[in-house]
Protein backbone atom coordinates (compact mmCIF):
# COMPACT_ATOMS: atom_id res chain seq x y z
CA UNK A 1 0.00 0.00 0.00
CA UNK A 2 1.45 3.33 -0.83
CA UNK A 3 0.23 6.55 0.00
CA UNK A 4 1.08 10.58 -1.04
CA UNK A 5 2.14 12.91 1.01
CA UNK A 6 -1.18 14.74 0.31
CA UNK A 7 -3.46 11.78 1.23
CA UNK A 8 -1.44 11.28 4.15
CA UNK A 9 -2.10 14.58 5.74
CA UNK A 10 -5.52 13.26 5.57
CA UNK A 11 -5.51 10.20 8.13
CA UNK A 12 -7.65 12.08 10.32
CA UNK A 13 -7.30 12.76 14.34
CA UNK A 14 -4.38 10.59 14.94
CA UNK A 15 -2.38 12.84 12.87
CA UNK A 16 -2.34 16.16 15.32
CA UNK A 17 -0.69 13.82 17.93
CA UNK A 18 1.92 12.39 15.50
CA UNK A 19 3.36 15.25 14.34
CA UNK A 20 4.07 16.70 18.68
CA UNK A 21 5.44 13.15 19.36
CA UNK A 22 8.79 13.56 21.23
CA UNK A 23 10.70 11.34 19.34
CA UNK A 24 13.09 10.30 22.36
CA UNK A 25 9.54 9.34 23.94
CA UNK A 26 10.12 5.42 23.22
CA UNK A 27 13.19 5.96 25.07
CA UNK A 28 10.77 5.73 28.53
CA UNK A 29 9.65 2.05 27.83
CA UNK A 30 12.83 0.89 29.65
CA UNK A 31 12.13 3.43 32.53
CA UNK A 32 10.52 1.41 35.54
CA UNK A 33 10.28 3.85 38.61
CA UNK A 34 10.29 7.70 39.15
CA UNK A 35 13.35 8.68 40.84
CA UNK A 36 12.83 10.00 44.47
CA UNK A 37 11.89 13.75 44.56
CA UNK A 38 11.04 13.65 40.70
CA UNK A 39 10.59 17.37 40.32
CA UNK A 40 6.91 18.13 38.57
CA UNK A 41 5.66 21.39 37.47
CA UNK A 42 1.82 21.52 36.41
CA UNK A 43 1.08 24.56 34.37
CA UNK A 44 -2.27 26.25 33.87
CA UNK A 45 -2.88 28.74 31.39
CA UNK A 46 -5.91 31.12 32.35
CA UNK A 47 -6.56 31.62 28.34
CA UNK A 48 -8.35 34.94 27.36
CA UNK A 49 -6.78 37.47 30.10
CA UNK A 50 -7.89 36.85 33.59
CA UNK A 51 -9.03 39.81 35.21
CA UNK A 52 -6.38 40.03 38.51
CA UNK A 53 -7.69 42.84 40.13
CA UNK A 54 -10.90 40.67 40.89
CA UNK A 55 -8.87 37.48 42.05
CA UNK A 56 -6.34 38.67 44.27
CA UNK A 57 -8.53 41.80 45.25
CA UNK A 58 -7.38 44.93 47.06
CA UNK A 59 -10.12 45.25 49.71
CA UNK A 60 -8.93 48.68 51.29
CA UNK A 61 -7.97 49.93 48.15
CA UNK A 62 -10.54 53.46 47.47
CA UNK A 63 -9.62 53.07 43.69
CA UNK A 64 -10.48 49.87 42.86
CA UNK A 65 -14.08 50.76 44.17
CA UNK A 66 -14.19 53.86 42.55
CA UNK A 67 -13.32 52.61 39.39
CA UNK A 68 -15.58 50.04 39.51
CA UNK A 69 -18.64 51.29 40.97
CA UNK A 70 -20.64 47.86 39.63
CA UNK A 71 -17.79 45.37 39.37
CA UNK A 72 -15.67 45.27 42.14
CA UNK A 73 -15.90 42.60 44.88
CA UNK A 74 -16.61 44.04 48.24
CA UNK A 75 -14.40 43.72 51.28
CA UNK A 76 -17.26 41.08 53.51
CA UNK A 77 -17.77 39.02 50.11
CA UNK A 78 -13.77 38.50 49.36
CA UNK A 79 -11.70 35.77 51.04
CA UNK A 80 -9.70 37.56 53.39
CA UNK A 81 -6.03 37.02 53.74
CA UNK A 82 -4.24 40.00 55.54
CA UNK A 83 -6.88 42.54 55.46
CA UNK A 84 -5.54 44.26 53.14
CA UNK A 85 -5.90 41.55 50.44
CA UNK A 86 -8.70 39.30 49.47
CA UNK A 87 -9.59 36.56 47.02
CA UNK A 88 -12.56 35.84 44.43
CA UNK A 89 -15.20 34.17 46.45
CA UNK A 90 -14.91 31.06 44.50
CA UNK A 91 -11.64 30.21 45.31
CA UNK A 92 -12.30 28.86 48.40
CA UNK A 93 -9.64 26.17 48.15
CA UNK A 94 -7.17 28.67 47.58
CA UNK A 95 -7.80 30.59 50.86
CA UNK A 96 -7.02 27.28 52.35
CA UNK A 97 -3.80 26.61 50.78
CA UNK A 98 -3.05 30.39 51.62
CA UNK A 99 -3.31 29.48 55.00
CA UNK A 100 -1.74 26.37 55.38
CA UNK A 101 1.29 27.76 53.56
CA UNK A 102 1.33 26.25 50.29
CA UNK A 103 0.44 29.09 48.01
CA UNK A 104 2.12 32.06 46.83
CA UNK A 105 0.82 35.11 44.88
CA UNK A 106 2.84 37.23 42.68
CA UNK A 107 1.70 40.38 41.45
CA UNK A 108 2.58 43.01 38.67
CA UNK A 109 4.30 40.11 36.30
CA UNK A 110 3.94 41.17 32.47
CA UNK A 111 6.71 42.42 30.24
CA UNK A 112 7.86 45.73 28.85
CA UNK A 113 6.03 47.39 26.17
CA UNK A 114 3.25 45.06 26.31
CA UNK A 115 0.44 44.00 23.67
CA UNK A 116 -2.84 43.80 24.01
CA UNK A 117 -3.68 41.09 21.36
CA UNK A 118 -4.33 38.03 22.43
CA UNK A 119 -2.43 36.05 20.13
CA UNK A 120 0.71 37.96 20.24
CA UNK A 121 0.38 38.59 24.02
CA UNK A 122 0.42 34.72 24.17
CA UNK A 123 2.99 34.34 21.72
CA UNK A 124 5.22 36.83 23.99
CA UNK A 125 4.48 34.67 27.15
CA UNK A 126 4.80 30.89 24.93
CA UNK A 127 7.97 32.13 23.61
CA UNK A 128 9.80 34.25 26.22
CA UNK A 129 10.79 36.81 24.48
CA UNK A 130 10.36 40.33 24.44
CA UNK A 131 7.49 42.11 23.12
CA UNK A 132 9.50 43.52 19.64
CA UNK A 133 11.33 39.81 18.52
CA UNK A 134 8.88 37.03 16.83
CA UNK A 135 10.45 33.86 18.39
CA UNK A 136 9.06 30.66 16.62
CA UNK A 137 9.73 28.17 19.59
CA UNK A 138 8.67 28.02 23.45
CA UNK A 139 10.42 28.02 26.75
CA UNK A 140 9.45 24.82 27.23
CA UNK A 141 10.02 23.07 24.07
CA UNK A 142 13.66 24.59 23.98
CA UNK A 143 13.67 23.03 27.89
CA UNK A 144 13.62 19.51 26.27
CA UNK A 145 16.62 21.02 23.74
CA UNK A 146 18.56 21.53 26.70
CA UNK A 147 17.84 19.40 29.35
CA UNK A 148 17.94 16.05 27.20
CA UNK A 149 21.36 17.20 25.49
CA UNK A 150 23.48 13.55 26.30
CA UNK A 151 21.33 12.93 29.16
CA UNK A 152 21.05 9.28 29.80
CA UNK A 153 17.45 9.97 31.18
CA UNK A 154 15.38 11.71 28.61
CA UNK A 155 12.58 13.94 30.13
CA UNK A 156 9.14 15.13 28.41
CA UNK A 157 6.67 17.52 28.07
CA UNK A 158 2.93 16.54 27.42
CA UNK A 159 -0.25 18.63 27.05
CA UNK A 160 -3.08 17.63 28.05
CA UNK A 161 -4.92 19.05 24.37
CA UNK A 162 -6.13 18.25 21.47
CA UNK A 163 -3.45 21.03 19.72
CA UNK A 164 -0.03 21.50 21.25
CA UNK A 165 0.63 25.44 22.06
CA UNK A 166 3.72 27.21 21.15
CA UNK A 167 4.99 26.69 24.70
CA UNK A 168 6.25 22.79 23.98
CA UNK A 169 7.86 23.30 21.20
CA UNK A 170 11.44 23.48 20.43
CA UNK A 171 14.01 23.27 17.45
CA UNK A 172 14.65 19.92 17.72
CA UNK A 173 12.04 18.22 20.26
CA UNK A 174 8.18 18.83 20.99
CA UNK A 175 6.18 17.74 23.52
CA UNK A 176 2.89 15.75 22.86
CA UNK A 177 -0.85 16.96 22.92
CA UNK A 178 -3.28 14.50 23.69
CA UNK A 179 -7.06 14.70 25.50
CA UNK A 180 -6.77 11.35 26.78
CA UNK A 181 -4.49 8.36 26.87
CA UNK A 182 -7.61 5.85 26.39
CA UNK A 183 -8.61 7.68 22.99
CA UNK A 184 -4.77 8.06 22.15
CA UNK A 185 -4.26 4.62 22.52
CA UNK A 186 -7.48 3.24 20.61
CA UNK A 187 -6.67 5.51 17.54
CA UNK A 188 -3.16 4.48 17.13
CA UNK A 189 -4.42 0.93 17.26
CA UNK A 190 -7.02 1.27 14.60
CA UNK A 191 -5.91 -1.10 11.60
CA UNK A 192 -6.07 1.34 9.07
CA UNK A 193 -3.15 3.37 10.51
CA UNK A 194 -1.23 -0.09 11.23
CA UNK A 195 -1.90 -0.74 7.47
CA UNK A 196 -0.25 2.55 6.67
CA UNK A 197 2.91 2.10 8.01
CA UNK A 198 3.43 -1.38 7.29
CA UNK A 199 2.62 -0.38 3.68
CA UNK A 200 4.88 2.50 3.42
CA UNK A 201 8.16 2.36 0.99
CA UNK A 202 10.67 4.87 0.95
CA UNK A 203 10.04 7.78 -1.07
CA UNK A 204 10.42 11.99 -0.52
CA UNK A 205 11.96 12.89 2.65
CA UNK A 206 9.35 14.79 3.79
CA UNK A 207 6.96 11.38 3.58
CA UNK A 208 9.42 9.26 5.06
CA UNK A 209 9.78 11.57 7.76
CA UNK A 210 5.71 11.48 8.82
CA UNK A 211 5.67 7.68 8.23
CA UNK A 212 8.18 7.05 10.48
CA UNK A 213 6.86 9.64 12.96
CA UNK A 214 3.51 7.85 12.71
CA UNK A 215 5.23 4.57 13.71
CA UNK A 216 6.74 5.74 16.95
CA UNK A 217 3.04 6.91 17.63
CA UNK A 218 1.44 4.10 17.47
CA UNK A 219 4.42 2.25 19.91
CA UNK A 220 4.27 5.50 22.14
CA UNK A 221 0.56 5.82 22.71
CA UNK A 222 0.42 2.40 23.71
CA UNK A 223 3.08 3.00 26.61
CA UNK A 224 1.49 6.25 27.92
CA UNK A 225 -2.28 4.56 28.07
CA UNK A 226 -0.25 1.79 29.95
CA UNK A 227 1.16 3.86 32.13
CA UNK A 228 -2.04 6.17 32.89
CA UNK A 229 -3.36 2.64 34.24
CA UNK A 230 -1.04 1.55 36.61
CA UNK A 231 -1.77 4.08 40.06
CA UNK A 232 -5.45 4.52 39.01
CA UNK A 233 -6.61 7.36 41.61
CA UNK A 234 -9.00 6.68 44.42
CA UNK A 235 -10.26 10.52 44.49
CA UNK A 236 -12.92 11.62 43.04
CA UNK A 237 -12.83 14.48 40.68
CA UNK A 238 -15.33 16.52 39.21
CA UNK A 239 -16.22 15.60 35.35
CA UNK A 240 -15.59 19.11 34.41
CA UNK A 241 -13.04 19.46 31.41
CA UNK A 242 -10.37 20.68 34.19
CA UNK A 243 -11.11 18.19 36.65
CA UNK A 244 -10.81 15.55 33.92
CA UNK A 245 -7.38 16.71 32.63
CA UNK A 246 -6.01 17.17 36.19
CA UNK A 247 -7.55 13.26 37.21
CA UNK A 248 -5.38 12.48 33.53
CA UNK A 249 -1.98 13.92 34.80
CA UNK A 250 -2.60 12.53 38.40
CA UNK A 251 -2.70 9.38 36.84
CA UNK A 252 0.94 9.59 35.41
CA UNK A 253 2.51 11.52 38.09
CA UNK A 254 1.58 8.57 40.39
CA UNK A 255 2.87 6.34 37.46
CA UNK A 256 6.26 5.54 36.68
CA UNK A 257 6.48 7.74 33.23
CA UNK A 258 9.45 10.38 34.20
CA UNK A 259 7.60 13.24 33.16
CA UNK A 260 8.81 16.61 33.99
CA UNK A 261 6.17 19.43 32.86
CA UNK A 262 2.20 19.26 32.36
CA UNK A 263 0.38 21.64 30.41
CA UNK A 264 -3.26 22.56 30.99
CA UNK A 265 -5.75 25.77 29.78
CA UNK A 266 -8.39 27.22 31.10
CA UNK A 267 -10.78 29.85 29.67
CA UNK A 268 -11.88 32.17 27.94
CA UNK A 269 -11.34 34.51 30.35
CA UNK A 270 -11.94 37.72 27.62
CA UNK A 271 -14.69 38.87 30.04
CA UNK A 272 -15.67 42.60 28.28
CA UNK A 273 -19.42 41.46 29.42
CA UNK A 274 -20.90 40.51 32.24
CA UNK A 275 -17.67 39.29 34.10
CA UNK A 276 -18.89 38.23 37.21
CA UNK A 277 -20.90 35.45 35.94
CA UNK A 278 -18.19 34.15 33.88
CA UNK A 279 -15.08 34.58 36.12
CA UNK A 280 -17.64 32.52 38.92
CA UNK A 281 -18.14 29.77 36.35
CA UNK A 282 -14.41 29.57 35.73
CA UNK A 283 -13.05 30.27 39.13
CA UNK A 284 -15.69 27.38 40.53
CA UNK A 285 -13.84 24.75 37.82
CA UNK A 286 -10.81 25.71 38.42
CA UNK A 287 -11.16 25.16 42.64
CA UNK A 288 -13.07 22.17 42.55
CA UNK A 289 -10.20 20.95 40.25
CA UNK A 290 -7.49 21.55 42.81
CA UNK A 291 -8.90 20.87 45.68
CA UNK A 292 -9.30 16.95 44.26
CA UNK A 293 -5.91 17.29 42.64
CA UNK A 294 -3.95 18.72 45.88
CA UNK A 295 -5.78 16.44 47.70
CA UNK A 296 -4.57 13.53 45.55
CA UNK A 297 -0.91 14.40 45.73
CA UNK A 298 -1.05 15.18 49.09
CA UNK A 299 -2.91 11.30 49.62
CA UNK A 300 0.22 10.00 47.71
CA UNK A 301 2.97 11.91 48.91
CA UNK A 302 3.90 14.08 46.11
CA UNK A 303 2.91 17.49 47.04
CA UNK A 304 6.32 18.33 47.76
CA UNK A 305 7.39 17.55 44.71
CA UNK A 306 5.12 18.92 42.26
CA UNK A 307 4.65 22.69 41.66
CA UNK A 308 1.42 24.29 39.82
CA UNK A 309 1.96 28.01 38.61
CA UNK A 310 -0.92 29.73 36.56
CA UNK A 311 -0.66 32.34 34.30
CA UNK A 312 -2.90 34.83 31.75
CA UNK A 313 -1.35 36.63 28.81
CA UNK A 314 -2.38 39.62 30.10
CA UNK A 315 -4.74 41.31 32.99
CA UNK A 316 -7.54 43.38 32.40
CA UNK A 317 -8.17 47.29 32.51
CA UNK A 318 -8.55 48.59 35.95
CA UNK A 319 -11.91 50.73 35.31
CA UNK A 320 -14.83 48.55 34.14
CA UNK A 321 -15.96 49.60 30.94
CA UNK A 322 -20.01 50.12 29.93
CA UNK A 323 -21.12 46.56 29.75
CA UNK A 324 -19.79 45.16 33.28
CA UNK A 325 -16.74 43.77 32.45
CA UNK A 326 -13.47 44.57 31.59
CA UNK A 327 -11.17 45.36 28.78
CA UNK A 328 -7.73 44.32 27.86
CA UNK A 329 -4.82 45.29 29.84
CA UNK A 330 -1.24 44.82 31.39
CA UNK A 331 0.27 43.41 34.16
CA UNK A 332 -1.22 40.39 36.26
CA UNK A 333 -0.84 38.37 39.03
CA UNK A 334 0.00 34.61 39.36
CA UNK A 335 -0.23 31.64 41.69
CA UNK A 336 2.00 29.15 42.85
CA UNK A 337 1.02 25.78 44.26
CA UNK A 338 3.27 23.16 46.03
CA UNK A 339 4.11 21.82 49.65
CA UNK A 340 7.95 22.73 48.54
CA UNK A 341 7.50 26.51 48.88
CA UNK A 342 10.15 28.59 50.46
CA UNK A 343 8.12 31.50 50.08
CA UNK A 344 5.08 31.67 51.12
CA UNK A 345 1.54 33.67 50.95
CA UNK A 346 1.87 37.46 48.81
CA UNK A 347 5.62 37.26 47.68
CA UNK A 348 5.15 41.40 46.99
CA UNK A 349 3.14 44.65 46.96
CA UNK A 350 -0.01 44.89 45.36
CA UNK A 351 -0.70 46.87 41.93
CA UNK A 352 -0.44 50.51 42.65
CA UNK A 353 -3.65 51.72 41.94
CA UNK A 354 -2.50 55.61 41.96
CA UNK A 355 0.18 54.93 39.21
CA UNK A 356 -0.81 53.64 35.79
CA UNK A 357 0.25 54.06 32.82
CA UNK A 358 -2.60 55.37 30.39
CA UNK A 359 -5.03 53.50 32.73
CA UNK A 360 -3.22 49.96 32.97
CA UNK A 361 -1.30 48.57 35.38
CA UNK A 362 2.67 48.42 35.72
CA UNK A 363 4.61 45.63 35.34
CA UNK A 364 7.18 45.15 38.18
CA UNK A 365 8.47 41.61 37.71
CA UNK A 366 9.28 40.26 34.52
CA UNK A 367 7.59 36.66 33.51
CA UNK A 368 10.70 35.72 32.33
CA UNK A 369 12.39 35.71 36.00
CA UNK A 370 9.56 33.13 36.65
CA UNK A 371 10.22 30.79 34.16
CA UNK A 372 14.24 31.22 34.88
CA UNK A 373 13.58 30.50 38.67
CA UNK A 374 11.35 27.30 37.54
CA UNK A 375 13.96 26.20 35.16
CA UNK A 376 16.83 26.48 37.39
CA UNK A 377 15.81 25.68 40.76
CA UNK A 378 12.42 23.10 40.30
CA UNK A 379 13.91 21.52 37.00
CA UNK A 380 17.28 22.32 37.38
CA UNK A 381 18.38 23.16 34.01
CA UNK A 382 20.59 26.03 32.59
CA UNK A 383 17.77 29.31 32.27
CA UNK A 384 20.37 31.13 30.69
CA UNK A 385 20.91 28.97 27.80
CA UNK A 386 17.33 27.97 27.82
CA UNK A 387 15.58 31.97 27.74
CA UNK A 388 18.69 33.14 25.63
CA UNK A 389 19.82 35.58 29.05
CA UNK A 390 20.20 35.80 32.56
CA UNK A 391 17.33 36.79 34.59
CA UNK A 392 16.66 37.21 38.23
CA UNK A 393 15.65 34.39 40.16
CA UNK A 394 12.91 34.87 42.60
CA UNK A 395 12.47 32.95 46.34
CA UNK A 396 9.48 31.38 46.04
CA UNK A 397 11.29 27.92 45.62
Amino acid sequence: MYFKRREFLQVGSLATATLMLPKFLKAFEKQNMVPPGNKVVVVIQFSGGNDGLNTVIPVTNDIYYRERPKLSIAKTAALNLNGDVGLNPSLEVFKGLYDDGSLSILNNVGYPNPDRSHFRSMDIWHSASKSEDYVYTGWLGRYLDHQCSGCDKPTQVLEIDDMLSLALKGNEKNGLAFTDPRRLYSSSNEKFYKDITKGHHSSEETVDYLYKTMSETLSSADYIFKQSKLSPTSTIYPGTELGKNLKTISSLIMSDINTKVYYVSLGSFDTHVNQEAQQKRLFTELNDAVKAFTTDLKKNGRFEDVLMMTFSEFGRRVSQNASNGTDHGTANNMFFISGGLKEKGILNDMPDLADLNEGDLKHKVDFKSVYATVLNKWLGSDDKKILGKQYDHLKFI
